[in-house]
């Protein structure tokens, strides 16, 4: 994520596909695979920073349309110095892990939030737009199956892409491709917002544990992931934390077979 100086002068389909890919996921569980991080992210650290605290718990409270702490979160994110396109783009992410009506009710509280805060004269960094051409048709899914690849760790296979193989497609297409090429935002920031709201959401605890793994592989630490559990204990609920210390304990564990 990329800090920009501020001046604070005063599908619904694609959801249920999405949800699911934790569970579908192959994925190598030798430590050298898990310490590998993606060249186009930081290296690794052992503390989260101002901008990146501020993701899972706007995620959380976006999952759980919890409007009132979603705001005071949005608020908290911009102050922390995210940019108004970073913020608005993890909302437009997670559209596809907790649905459309979550994301367009979240993106119109953001909306609100910016309008207030430039009411009393505060001037949010607009932040960048994408400005990497994104692929179209065979190149696209190139493009998506080799993040796709990086992100689980391995190519990516099982019963349920053998018995709906068009599943996959939409994932390499759509969301490791049209979503994951964008260059407005990092893939740890990508991964800390999807942990987030995963976390937040009972029932999906497979695909919270599958995207801890991933947040290791994209050079997110086990301290800075601990940092998350935290957060989400101090300022979400107790059951939300408790699914993001057992993912965690169970990616780790994965990890060092």
């Amino acid at each position: 994520m990329t800090t920009v100086a501020r001046n604070t002068t005063a599908l619904p389909t694609v959801m249920a596909l999405c949800l699911s890919v934790g569970a579908m996921f192959s994925v190598p569980t030798q430590a050298t695979e898990a310490s590998k991080t993606m060249t186009s992210t930081p290296d690794r650290a052992e503390s989260l920073s101002s901008q990146q605290l501020a993701i899972p718990l706007i995620a959380a409270f976006m999952a759980t349309s919890d409007i009132p702490k979603l705001n005071a979160a949005l608020n908290q994110g911009l102050d922390a110095g995210l940019t108004v396109s970073e913020t608005r783009e993890v909302l437009v992410q997670l559209y596809a892990y907790v649905g459309f009506p979550r994301s367009l009710n979240a993106l119109n509280e953001l909306m609100t939030v910016v309008q207030a805060r430039k009411q009393r004269g505060i001037e949010d960094a607009p932040g960048r737009e994408p400005n990497r051409a994104i692929p179209v048709g065979d190149e696209l899914l190139a493009a998506g199956t080799a993040n796709q690849t990086k992100i689980s760790g391995g190519p990516v296979k099982g019963p349920v892409f053998e018995f709906a193989p068009v599943i996959n497609q939409f994932l390499q297409t759509h969301l490791f491709g049209d979503i994951f090429e964008r260059d407005n935002l990092d893939w740890q920031s990508r991964e800390l917002a999807t942990v987030g709201a995963l976390a937040a959401t009972p029932g999906v605890e497979s695909q919270l544990r599958s995207h801890m793994a991933a947040s290791l592989r994209v050079g997110l630490s086990a301290a800075q992931l601990r940092q998350v559990i935290e957060l989400l204990k101090q300022h979400g609920d107790a059951q939300t934390a408790e699914r993001a210390h057992a993912a965690l304990t169970q990616a780790l564990a994965a990890s060092v077979k």
